[in-house]
């Protein structure tokens, strides 16, 4: 496959802002790092977009996230790599891009494609750090145990894929029918690495339980105790909590759907498709259609969900989403009751965006702004500009440099990402003129001759740029331009407009020239 050269980036050294106030000698976690060098709560959320309150969203309830907005900095402006899980966590926790790392899908393992590869845990792991991962991280399929002091934590009574826990009767009877016609049939490709079968079945459940009857809330427990644990240790730690959470299916406790009034939510703005948008843009929405009761969703370009299909999904991602803040606010409160507050950089992040009827669409995989914008808050410690908004563009694979940054850890030569430390302390630096994403479009389910594209999308402060070629060729084949000057919404493709060819022909440029060329000039 033809792929964009790779380059290498070449590292900030640590430059010491004193971020870190220290914590007082009566806190029980006062003085527990390695030579003053700060803890690592990484917190990553699966499917985020930024419906948050901090960011602005009308509809979602996140006090618990908002306050860790408040604390720290918000940027406004943070892209992924890929709209999908497996590639989006490979490229922030290698530091790589996707092309760099070969990894397009959910079953690619960055270990067979660069086996070469120190990834952000690993290398902090390799500095003296304890390094423990509870729930999603990497993508759950793929958890490299290379990367952890302790290997990823399991639940008990939670299957391998925990995010399809069902917990209404009438759900668990349907699925344990479905498992003995699967297991009469001798099929047993839902079963687990541990034997444990894993079954879908419908996109939504309300039940009236606790928090840890689902495994997000079960896993915070477990993630306070071993926070705890940490907090006795004379090293510094390193704490992955992944959320499956608001991935489908949209299964959560009966408090968190009662906080919305699903006749009263708002339905997409825009629930039509970019007028001239070329196919192979289009979100297949296969990931829908793989619960019973949305198994006839239309493609987009073909036909629209119910109203009341539509309401219920929203309704379903607002409760999702407020059901993780508040196991969010749970880590928060164990952090200060422990007297870990000062002395840990809090990082929240989420792989990718997702659409709630957007584009006459669902889910994610797409390079437009709905699906590559995603929610990014970082709390250093004495950091000056926590509290504020940071509307300079930057990236996922940034991340892996800024926190080895800000823990005073070499950064590695080839890291493909540039370290943002410096905007915590000057949110108006001069910063990237562009951040960069891609998707790899399979010919299955969309593309009429069966034939599998890669689409390369640029996002500079006013435009929207993406060229697609096939998957084993350099020629354009198609490209899209959305000015978001003028369509924030990114519904109308004006790529082959006479008006504006210079300036595809300048985004072309930019887009070839690369991640390398859009660094900040002080990294160049």
């Amino acid at each position: 496959m033809w792929r964009w050269p790779s380059l290498l980036f070449l590292s900030l050294s640590f430059i010491g802002f004193p971020l870190f106030a220290p914590a007082t000698a009566t806190e029980p976690g006062a003085d527990r790092t390695d030579n003053g060098r700060p803890n690592i709560l990484f917190i990553a959320v699966d499917d985020l977009r930024p419906e948050l309150g901090c960011y602005g969203s009308r509809l979602a309830k996140s006090p618990h996230i908002d306050r860790l907005a408040a604390s720290g900095v918000v940027f406004t402006r943070a892209y992924c790599q890929q709209a999908v899980c497996n590639p989006s966590r490979a490229s922030v926790l290698a530091g790589l891009r996707p092309d760099t790392l070969r990894v397009w899908d959910l079953r690619t393992d960055f270990r067979k494609t660069r086996p070469e590869t120190v990834t952000l845990p690993q290398h902090f792991m390799a500095h003296g750090y304890h390094t423990v991962a509870i729930g999603k991280i990497f993508h759950n399929n793929i958890p490299d145990p290379a990367s952890w002091s302790e290997k990823k934590l399991y639940i008990d009574g939670y299957p391998f894929d925990p995010d399809a826990v069902y917990r209404r009767p009438e759900n668990i009877a349907w699925i344990e029918k479905k498992k003995q016609e699967l297991i009469a049939k001798e099929d047993f490709r839902r079963v687990d690495r541990f034997g444990k079968w894993y079954i879908k079945h419908v996109a939504t459940e309300i039940a009236d339980v606790p928090d840890d009857a689902y495994f997000d809330g079960a896993q915070t427990a477990v993630a306070i105790e071993k926070m705890k644990e940490l907090a006795r240790r004379d090293k510094p730690f390193f704490l992955g909590v992944g959320y499956y959470r608001p991935h489908l299916p949209f299964n959560v406790p009966k408090k968190y759907w009662d906080l919305y009034d699903r006749d009263s939510l708002e339905l997409a703005p825009n629930r039509t498709w970019p007028k001239d948008a070329p196919i192979m843009a289009v979100n297949t929405v296969r990931e829908l259609r793989s619960y019973t009761d949305f198994k006839r969703a239309p493609l987009p370009h073909e036909g629209s969900l119910t109203d009341a299909q539509a309401r219920l999904l929203r309704h379903g991602y607002l409760a999702s989403v407020s059901y993780i803040d508040a196991q969010v606010g749970r880590l928060m409160d164990a952090l200060d009751a422990l007297g870990l507050t000062k002395s840990t950089i809090v990082v929240l992040w989420s792989d990718h965006g997702w659409k709630l009827g957007e584009h006459n669409s669902w889910c994610k995989m797409t390079n437009f702004e709905i699906d590559t914008r995603v929610p990014l808050i970082v709390r250093a410690p004495g950091a000056a500009e926590n509290g504020k908004r940071c509307h300079r563009l930057v990236e996922l694979v940034d991340i892996y440099p800024t926190l080895c940054e800000l823990a005073g850890l070499p950064i590695r030569p080839e890291l493909e990402g540039t370290s943002f430390a410096k905007l915590l302390t000057h949110v108006n630096s001069p910063w990237k003129t562009a951040a960069f994403s891609q998707f790899l479009r399979d010919g299955v389910w969309i593309a009429p001759d069966g034939i599998a594209y890669m689409g390369r999308s640029i996002r500079t402060d006013r435009y929207r740029y993406t060229e697609w070629t096939r998957e084993d060729s350099i020629t354009v084949v198609a490209r899209e331009l959305y000015d978001h000057q003028t369509d924030p919404l990114e519904d109308r493709n004006i790529a082959a407009d006479p008006d504006v060819q210079e300036t595809v022909t300048r985004l072309a440029r930019q887009l070839r020239d690369g991640w390398k060329a859009a660094r900040p000039a002080v990294d160049k």
